[in-house]
């Protein structure tokens, strides 16, 4: 186990006294009924970790996925078997740095920083430098703290499938939190963009720079007549077969995820298909693992403060809502992202 560091403290509202903080917190695998507010202890730090005053935290899926326990295969791969091993929920964060680990170089007290941290739906949560990078200067906390996951996921599909300057990729699940952000970085590396979406979400898709529109309800991307260099299947459950036969001969198809597949593996059974069966056939298909590194948020910085990626927030919750966005998320009506805001002042909302 890693020894706790000698921290750097600054004091901040709660006073240099205060050792607790506001947080969700669930003790069991389950519904959104399993969730909580509760003030607990702030969190150590490690040598190379930082504590982070956090302004805002982003929902994602996959803090769906740890909050139900489903698939069965997130527990054996280290979630927790019984219950969650991170008793406080989410991901993504923006904030503010308070504290400092012995190790920790790239950053400073009162540094402004978006990232991956331990349980972000909480007032302070502990970050390891590593999955850290600066906010971005042209973004409210609340847009920072929806970029982390989702687009350094879609930043490693396109890496995966080596898109390239006027090729044609197609996006599935256009309108979610990856997918608009592969919409967007797509069309910033010069692709053509085709987004596949919901009727009701084609709007949004089209404004994020997508050249053409799929609505799912009625339109078949694997009708023959079109054909993709590159296919990112974020979320979807079409057949590999399917996904090879709207590729073109050279073409890729990277699969990020699907919520369909049962209990025991989930979308993760067609993922980890995929790299085998790309073995004895073309077109190429492929798996996506994505990493969380503070490396993916500095390539993304750049982008944002260009103005070439923007966060779509759909709606905005407070720590008191979380059972609410998790709601809505789950009843597939998120437009982009959802952003949970955080009390700025000890016992307030």
């Amino acid at each position: 186990m890693t020894k706790p560091s000698t921290t750097i403290h600054v004091n901040d509202s709660a006073g240099a006294a205060d050792t607790t903080m506001e947080a969700v917190v669930q003790d069991a695998y389950g519904t959104v009924d399993v969730l909580r507010r509760a003030r607990i202890e702030r969190p150590g730090i490690a040598d190379d970790e930082v504590l982070v005053k956090v302004g805002a935290a982003g929902l994602d899926r996959g803090t769906w996925h740890v909050m139900a326990g489903r698939p069965y295969l997130l527990r054996i791969i280290g979630f927790g078997f019984s219950k969650p091993k991170n008793r406080v929920p989410g991901i993504d964060v923006a904030g503010t740095v308070v504290a400092i680990g012995s190790a920790v170089t790239r950053f400073a007290v009162g540094d402004e920083v978006y990232g991956n941290a331990k349980g972000s739906f909480a007032q302070y949560a502990a970050a390891l430098e590593k999955k850290l990078a600066i906010k971005p200067a042209n973004l409210t906390f609340e847009q920072a703290a929806v970029v982390p996951v989702s687009a350094s996921t879609a930043l490693q599909a396109l890496d995966a499938g080596k898109v390239q300057a006027g090729q044609t990729v197609l996006v599935l699940g256009a309108s979610g939190g990856v997918g608009t952000y592969a919409v967007q970085l797509a069309t910033s590396l010069g692709a053509e963009v085709t987004g596949v979406s919901s009727t009701a979400k084609l709007d949004l898709v089209r404004s994020l720079g997508a050249a053409h529109v799929l609505d799912y309800t009625r339109d078949d991307f694997a009708d023959g007549m079109h054909h993709y260099d590159l296919i990112l299947d974020i979320g979807g459950n079409p057949s590999l077969s399917r996904l090879r036969s709207a590729l073109t001969p050279t073409g890729t198809a990277v699969i990020i995820g699907g919520e369909e597949g049962g209990n025991v593996t989930g979308g993760f059974g067609r993922s980890l298909r995929a790299p085998l069966v790309s073995m004895f056939v073309r077109p190429r298909l492929a798996m996506l693992a994505s990493k969380e590194d503070g490396s993916f948020f500095e390539r993304l910085t750049p982008l944002i403060e260009a103005g070439q990626v923007t966060p779509s927030i759909d709606r905005t919750y407070s720590l008191d809502d979380v059972p609410q966005a998790m709601r809505h998320l789950e009843a597939g009506d998120v437009r982009g992202k959802v952003a949970i805001t955080i009390p700025t002042e000890e016992g307030t909302s």
